[in-house]
């Protein structure tokens, strides 16, 4: 009420505390805690600036303890958050595919664990509203690593759109024949000839789901996000290392 330009002596008596103790702590130095939570609080918005406003505090947590070595707890990160209006996004949506016959086996049965890079990639597609209208992602990602090795966007969910996010991931990784699953859902995109021919020419083995593929891999297209799979680890830092214990 003061800053509000309200007289000192009528806000307090509205507010039923005397004049004295209004002085005494409007001139009190700030608390430890408060000095603490103002820098904690900036760290934070530094790190959600970073990931362009994607990180929720779960890692953000992880990014103040494993990047820069600032050990507080999960609730105290939130609880800045929130008063600092900060949130991450939720999960992406993914367009609603359309299934042809299935025509490739299932080589994964959902088992995505693999020791070594360049065992099993898998991929799929996400949509993404945007101001301009809704784009499309197709992604390549070694589920090894969590890395994304190939990407593509239009504004169409085609099947140029996997085969181009294909065609980097073999040119990033140039896959040993026979020594790669690609595994997918049953969308037309992925069953298509360009794609499948794609595959196979580079000595790829194909497997497909019955169901959608991202429901059960967590992702994000951005190297730099931590994974909780990979023991809050970024991506590109576990190319060659050992994967965490379940």
């Amino acid at each position: 009420m003061a800053r509000e330009h309200l007289p000192v002596q009528l806000a307090c008596r509205v507010l039923h505390v005397a004049e004295s103790g209004y002085y005494a702590w409007r001139d009190r130095p700030p608390s430890n805690r408060l000095v603490k939570h103002a820098w904690l609080t900036e760290a934070i918005v530094g790190i959600h600036t970073a990931s362009r406003g994607t990180d929720g505090s779960r890692r953000v947590h992880a990014e103040l303890g494993l990047g820069l070595s600032i050990h507080v707890s999960h609730g105290t990160v939130e609880l800045l958050m929130q008063r600092a209006g900060l949130h991450g996004l939720p999960g992406n949506r993914r367009p609603r595919a359309k299934h042809v016959p299935p025509s490739v086996a299932d080589l994964v049965e959902r088992n995505f664990t693999r020791h070594a890079r360049d065992q099993l990639w898998v991929t799929d597609i996400t949509e993404h509203p945007t101001r301009e209208g809704k784009v499309y992602c197709a992604v390549v990602l070694d589920t090894f690593s969590r890395r994304v090795v190939g990407w593509s966007i239009d504004a169409s969910p085609t099947a140029a759109l996997t085969t181009i996010a294909l065609a980097m991931a073999i040119g990033n990784r140039s896959p040993r024949p026979g020594g790669t699953i690609i595994h997918s859902d049953h969308g037309v995109q992925f069953g298509s000839w360009a794609f499948t021919q794609g595959a196979h020419a580079s000595g790829l083995l194909l497997s497909m789901l019955s169901t959608a593929l991202f429901e059960y891999l967590e992702i994000f297209h951005d190297r730099q996000r931590r994974h909780s799979a990979l023991g809050m680890l970024r991506p590109g830092e576990c190319d060659l290392c050992t994967p965490p214990v379940a």
